[in-house]
């Protein structure tokens, strides 16, 4: 399994084991109202409710989310490591004055995974081969718009999860419901003095399966924006770099 696999797989039990003691903790110190709300503590099938399946999906998202926030700052560690020069007078030319720099990029560990040592690779390659400032300067452009796709390509399962938890406080309430009207229309129950109380109760927690699952989406949804949008300007942080330090400063006869 490669790298990002394992650290996923890690992610993953690690934010399933916080769900199952966050529920745990909340069983034990919430009033019974909250906890009816909240976890469904008194349904037959406790724990296995849908509250509570809400609670483990929306820490492995939170969990996803703290991986691409864990990506973000790796991305912006990279701009100390002065790949390029960044004084006002360095001019760079093929050979002697870009072979260093293309050492010390395919020696940094993050070459195959950061946005700055990939592009300054890529772009360093192409001069040495074409001698042309706008080729690389092109290859520059479609690299930042490829690794724009990638960076969109690693919120899929976040997304996912933010669809994934509403769609289930709906299926929650749709099943709270039904179980509500199954048991108003059972026979024994039409006489009992209990019967508005027992309904009207069981609808309330199916109705809540909804609203728990549409403030952690909101919650999930807004963490993913703050932390896609920091790593899109990384992105574009590092294209501007390659351009100012690389790009303009490339000269061939």
């Amino acid at each position: 399994m490669n790298r990002p696999g394992i650290t996923r797989l890690i992610a993953l039990v690690i934010s399933t084991i916080t769900a199952i003691l966050v529920i745990a903790l909340l069983a034990r110190i919430l009033p019974p109202s909250a906890a009816a709300v909240l976890l469904d503590y008194y349904r037959a099938t406790w724990p296995f409710t849908v509250q509570n399946v809400l609670w483990v999906a929306f820490f492995i998202g939170l969990g996803e989310i703290a991986i691409r926030w864990r990506a973000g700052r790796l991305e912006e560690a990279q701009f100390d490591r002065d790949y390029l020069p960044t004084d006002d007078e360095t001019v760079l030319r093929p050979g002697d004055d870009l072979t260093p720099i293309f050492r010390k990029v395919r020696a940094s560990r993050y070459r195959r995974t950061c946005f700055v040592p990939r592009l300054v690779e890529r772009c360093i390659l192409n001069f040495n081969l074409s001698r042309s400032v706008d080729q690389t300067n092109a290859l520059l452009n479609s690299s930042l718009e490829l690794f724009l796709h990638e960076l969109d390509l690693r919120y899929n399962i976040i997304r996912y999860i933010t669809w994934l938890i509403p769609s289930l406080g709906f299926i929650g309430t749709v099943v709270g419901i039904m179980m509500a009207l199954n048991y108003a229309g059972n026979r024994t129950n039409v006489e009992s003095p209990e019967l508005l109380y027992e309904v009207t109760q069981r609808l309330g927690v199916a109705f809540s399966t909804t609203l728990l699952a549409l403030v952690m989406a909101a919650i999930l949804v807004f963490l993913q924006n703050l932390v896609q949008g920091r790593e899109e300007n990384t992105l574009n942080r590092a294209g501007q770099y390659c351009l100012d330090n690389l790009i303009n400063r490339l000269y061939a006869r």
